[in-house]
């Protein structure tokens, strides 16, 4: 009879999301590149709304932090690079950084953080070792003032690094190892954070590499088994992410690190800005990564799935494109939190869009109809308005690549106009251009039904969320975990009275 009222307990407990365990939903990049961001509190809800409860940011954004205080959700907060050089001089300098951006968030505003990421893939080998002698002693420096704040078991240290640190001569995941130029410092770095309780972070792009070599297998990219698999030894690898995380977990058994944990901190599928950039692919992408999360999976060489950041939750129309086109383009979201492509992300749950959003009057800027094409004018009206706009959906192979040459014009300008605010002054192009109430999109015309012509926020109708005092914000959180512990001390009591 005891443990038939165990096994009641048990399924009241589960019913109640008392054991539900901390990795049950999705985690994500959330980028602030943006000309016209989102408001963080309803970027906030945007996540919780869709299941998202661990979000990465690459710097200590105040209104992105302030948001996320006493959301439930966990945070790894990033420290861009060119922070590396002044946080590896001293340790008062990480001191302070870790007291402005850590402490006073925890303290002040509730905010759960969780990992900071000490850098963001400082040995990418386009950085020609600017960031070698820096990155170690930063680590070593950021880990050192946690400890001293007080916080060195509740928020642990982490190095997001490029899929490139590690590599096989075998072409098979079982030859991993870290590369030689980087060989000592990586497994100074593992050692470390092995030491400390961290984890390695590693960004895994399968699209990249889809990029990089054109006789890169496309069906390997994706999770539906449909491409021929690499068989290495007992085990057939049917996709990247699977192959390549391997590769880093022989790395680290080589090397004596078979436990180290292993977050993989960014990896996704842009929309637009190239051919293979697209919906389609994106959404393939995407959801076959979300119902692998859903369904626990790990990889061949670890069973216990790892946290995975999905790259990335909105569009950042400010983003450098040095890379490509496709770098505004990642978002699972557009830049307004608009859904670009639908996503069952469990139990027939759809994605849900961004409520509240306000935005600028229903105006576009287009070129004049009395204007002509071959107006001398026209080619550096529009350089000048996308070297200050957005203009990569105009790109070979992207979703406005195939306007006609009025349209072009339009949606050069009209992108100027919003990135402006719609200013008047803003929709004068040498008397090429006016404004508009109509929609130019070009949705029913059959050009492209993909092109969108943009309207922006606007960010003056949006007055930042009322805190609420700082005195009731600066208790003690009761995290998931500290949940868990006590549903099971609950029950551990009340099966012992039962027996």
């Amino acid at each position: 009879m005891g443990f038939r009222y165990l096994w009641i307990i048990l399924l009241w407990a589960f019913s109640l999301g008392l054991l539900r365990g901390v990795h049950g939903g999705f985690a994500c990049n959330w980028g602030t590149r943006a000309t016209h961001p989102l408001p963080p509190n309803i970027v906030v809800k945007l996540m919780k709304d869709n299941g998202f409860d661990k979000v990465k940011l690459f710097e200590a954004d105040p209104g992105a932090l302030e948001a996320l205080g006493d959301s439930g959700i966990q945070v790894m907060l990033g420290i861009p690079n060119e922070f590396l050089a002044a946080l590896a001089s001293t340790v008062t300098i990480a001191e302070t950084w870790v007291y402005q951006n850590v402490s006073k968030y925890i303290s002040k505003y509730g905010v759960d953080i969780r990992y900071v990421a000490v850098g963001n893939e400082p040995f990418l080998k386009t950085y020609k070792d600017t960031f070698l002698k820096t990155t170690f002693p930063a680590l070593q420096n950021i880990q050192a003032a946690l400890i001293k704040a007080g916080l060195g078991r509740q928020v642990k240290v982490t190095v997001p690094l490029n899929a490139d640190v590690y590599q096989t001569d075998t072409n098979l995941p079982s030859g991993g190892d870290f590369r030689s130029d980087i060989h000592s410092l990586m497994l100074s770095i593992i050692k470390f954070l092995s030491d400390n309780g961290g984890a390695l972070t590693i960004n895994i792009y399968p699209f990249l590499s889809l990029q990089a070599d054109p006789d890169f297998p496309k069906e390997y990219a994706f999770f539906d088994n449909t491409g021929k698999p690499v068989v290495d030894g007992s085990i057939s690898y049917t996709n990247v992410l699977d192959a390549n995380f391997d590769t880093c977990i022989a790395a680290l058994e080589k090397n004596g690190f078979p436990s180290l944990p292993v977050i993989v901190g960014e990896i996704g599928w842009p929309t637009d800005g190239d051919p293979s950039a697209n919906i389609e692919n994106a959404r393939r992408f995407n959801q076959g990564l979300l119902s692998r999360i859903l369904a626990g999976q790990g990889t061949p060489k670890r069973s216990t799935p790892p946290d995975i950041y999905v790259f990335g939750l909105i569009d950042e129309d400010a983003k450098s494109v040095d890379p490509g086109n496709f770098e505004r383009h990642w978002g699972v979201f557009n830049f307004d939190g608009t859904i670009k492509y639908s996503l069952n992300t469990g139990n027939g749950k759809a994605l849900v869009a961004a409520k509240g959003v306000q935005y600028l009057a229903r105006r576009w800027c287009i070129m004049s109809p009395g204007a002509s094409t071959s107006d001398p004018k026209l080619a550096d009206s529009i350089n000048y308005a996308c070297s200050y706009a957005d203009c990569t959906s105009l790109g070979y192979g992207s979703s406005c690549g195939m306007l006609d040459t009025v349209s072009n014009a339009s949606y050069a300008f009209n992108m100027y106009y919003q990135t402006m605010d719609q200013r008047k002054d803003a929709c004068q192009f040498s008397n090429l251009s006016i404004t508009t109430s109509i929609d130019p999109s070009p949705t029913s015309n059959g050009q492209n039904a993909t092109c969108r012509f943009e309207i922006m926020i606007d960010l003056s109708k949006h007055q930042r969320a009322p805190r609420r005092p700082a005195s009731a914000a600066a208790g003690v959180r009761e995290h998931s975990s500290h949940k868990v512990m006590m549903a099971l001390i609950v029950l551990i009591l009340v099966f012992t009275l039962i027996i």
